[in-house]
């Protein structure tokens, strides 16, 4: 197990209990599961939890008692069997770079291997699936008691692979035959656990072990990784006296799965080792593939933080059809807000899940909508212009950033034409520099396309873009004053702001900016 996923200083899961250090105490979670059922399926973003989850049922099995001391699952009420010890076969892709089919067949000849000689038992023949089903007949009978299949990452060889469809396809076609090797087991398995980053259509590589509980948007199972609101409270009580507790709850708090909703642990961690507030979950690497995807499939940025969403848009996708928003969700960069029906149909408030996500994640888009432009030098001072309530100055800031887009970009590029570019730029500035930005701000006379919020005041901005045919629609500003968007804000003491601003598609770039 690497140790980025552990406390700073920690390796392993073993030296948390023996040297005494304050935890976090997810063991309910694992009686739960073994008295409920024996197939699972966990999807959480990376550098959640996953590992040591599937570590603390690995010990569990194990019957490591004396690393439960004070644990739930020690309790003489729980009946937790450490006595029985369960020979535990663990499947770890979360190392591992396989970027080719030969690549993944020999990683399962090694790991089979190994599990050979662990069992003193001899070769086995065939597929990857063909060798565990025989593999596992023979574990049982010679130990006379089954089998725990504990599989972390299930889907990496997929993921790094889906920059090249036809490999990726290969991949899970692979790991198919190994995965729905596991479902004419029943007999031989005591329990089975899967985690990943994704979930992929049952017609996909789930096809053959179609008996699996999906938890991952099981309500009681929304905190099985991360921090509760009472873990920091609880746990990490003097860590959090160093902090203010709604900035840290700014930052990092806000990803749920229909239930509690839970800390990055990675992110605390680290903000108690480093003792800032940064980006330390975004910065260990946003998917290549996630970049290539919205750069070919853009989406409006104010639209990502506040939508709703089916469960069959949020749950699975195919490899040949993937919607950003499907792996946005399950990567971790959305998160859900609420629920709501129509009708019959449950759908899901979406939207990102911190100041962290959307300052960075904006950051990210910002570079790519805009090109090659210098996004930085644009953006220093704005936030003297925006306390100074200079809203011309605040336009040069945004007409110049326009302009330095270079026009061989928009040859080669589509995102310019689609509906919420401009739009898209001016909530990616705001979103990046960490102000309270709210799109499709809702009043009791329609929604405002964008509100800022700053120290000092509100900004109100309805955009527009101009129509070459010459049909005038009603003026951004006038719709404002009209549907007294401002009203909403007027009691809130600071000064309100109301910015229309219509584009010009083929000048790409302001070419009226009305101030009320």
């Amino acid at each position: 197990m690497s140790s980025d996923k552990l406390p700073i200083g920690i390796q392993s899961f073993t030296e948390i209990r023996t040297r005494g250090y304050a935890y976090v105490d997810k063991t309910a979670f694992v009686a739960s599961l073994v008295d409920s059922g024996k197939y699972y399926f966990l999807s959480r973003p990376r550098r959640f939890g996953k590992s040591l989850f599937v570590d603390t049922l690995d010990c569990a099995f194990s019957g490591k008692k004396e690393l439960f001391h004070g644990l739930y699952l020690s309790q003489p009420e729980v009946c937790w069997d450490f006595e029985t010890l369960y020979p535990i076969l663990r499947v770890d892709f979360s190392g591992s770079a396989l970027r080719s089919t030969i690549d993944l067949e020999q990683w399962f000849d090694r790991l089979l291997t190994r599990w050979e000689a662990r069992f003193d038992l001899h070769k086995t023949e065939g597929s990857p699936g063909e060798r565990l089903i025989s593999l596992i007949s023979m574990i049982v009978e010679r130990l006379d008691n089954q089998v725990v299949i504990l599989i972390d990452e299930y889907d990496k060889p997929i993921l790094d692979n889906l920059g090249d469809p036809a490999l990726s396809t290969r991949m899970r076609d692979i790991l198919k035959d190994f995965y729905g090797a596991i479902k004419p087991l029943d007999n031989y398995l005591k329990f089975v656990f899967l985690t990943g980053v994704s979930k992929f259509a049952k017609t996909g590589i789930f096809s053959g072990l179609n008996n699996l509980n999906d938890i991952t948007m099981d309500r009681s199972y929304s905190p099985i990784c991360g921090y509760t609101e009472m873990d920091l409270s609880r746990t990490f009580r003097s860590w959090m006296s160093r902090f203010n507790q709604d900035d840290v709850r700014r930052w990092y708090n806000g990803y749920s799965w229909v239930g509690e909703s839970v800390y990055n642990p990675f992110d605390i961690l680290l903000l108690f080792s480093k003792g800032e507030f940064k980006s330390y979950w975004f910065e260990t690497g946003t998917p290549s593939f996630l970049i290539k995807l919205l750069s070919e499939n853009p989406r409006s940025l104010p639209v990502l933080d506040s939508f709703l969403a089916s469960e069959e848009l949020l749950g699975s996708f195919l490899i040949e059809k993937i919607l950003p928003e499907t792996l946005l969700f399950q990567t971790g960069y959305l998160t859900i807000k609420g629920e709501s029906r129509v009708g019959e149909k449950l759908f899901y408030s979406v939207g990102f899940p911190n100041l962290e996500v959307k300052s960075a994640f904006s950051s990210l888009m910002l570079s790519i909508l805009g090109g090659s432009a210098d996004i930085s030098m644009n953006q220093i001072g704005l936030d003297s212009i925006l306390n100074a309530g200079d809203p011309n100055r605040l336009r040069d800031v945004f007409h110049s950033f326009f302009a330095s887009i270079p026009h061989d970009w928009y040859r080669k590029n589509k995102l310019s034409g689609f509906e919420g570019y401009y739009a898209s730029i001016v909530y990616a500035y705001f979103a990046s520099l960490g102000y309270e930005v709210i799109p499709e701000d809702t009043t009791n006379k329609g929604r405002i396309n964008l509100t800022v919020m700053t120290r000092t005041g509100i900004w109100i901005f309805e955009f527009k873009v101009q129509r070459s045919e010459g049909c005038k629609d009603q003026g951004p500003l006038a719709q404002i004053r009209e549907r007294g968007y401002a009203e909403k804000y007027r009691a809130d003491g600071r000064k309100v702001y109301e910015i229309g601003i219509v584009f010009d598609p083929e000048s790409r770039n302001i070419v009226t900016w009305e101030v009320g």
